[in-house]
């Protein structure tokens, strides 16, 4: 971290290759999960709702893609260390669905973090 307690472009670009843990407290106990960050590239690929799609669709879809953003992030971290995986593909939707929800928020909690504190030059 830079001495602003900023990000470098450095730092960010290596959070595409390295492989992250949080915890997740669910029902007074932790559970540790772990995830990577994706490049562009590895993003799921969007299709486009017209604007005329009814707003119960269009949160239907988001909710959709936020799913499968999150899975690949999780993914991509158990295929660099598979010794770390508490979190698979197959068993995500067997999960509790709060504590699915609590995996989805510190993940995105993080990137919050990583925008808020990202800094140029």
């Amino acid at each position: 971290m830079s001495e602003k307690n900023g990000w470098s472009i450095d730092e960010l670009v290596s959070l595409t290759t390295e492989v992250q843990t949080s915890t997740a407290s669910y029902r007074g106990r932790d559970f540790t999960f772990q995830f990577c960050e994706l490049e562009e590239k590895e993003e799921p690929k969007l299709k486009m709702l017209p604007d005329n799609v009814p707003d119960e669709e269009r949160a239907k879809w988001a909710t959709e893609v936020g799913t499968e953003r999150i899975l690949l992030m999780i993914e991509k971290a158990n295929d660099k260390n598979p010794e770390g995986a508490t979190v698979t593909g197959e068993k995500w939707s067997s999960l509790p669905a709060t504590l699915r929800y609590l995996i989805t928020a510190e993940i995105l909690q993080v990137e919050t973090n990583v925008k808020e504190n990202f800094i140029t030059g």
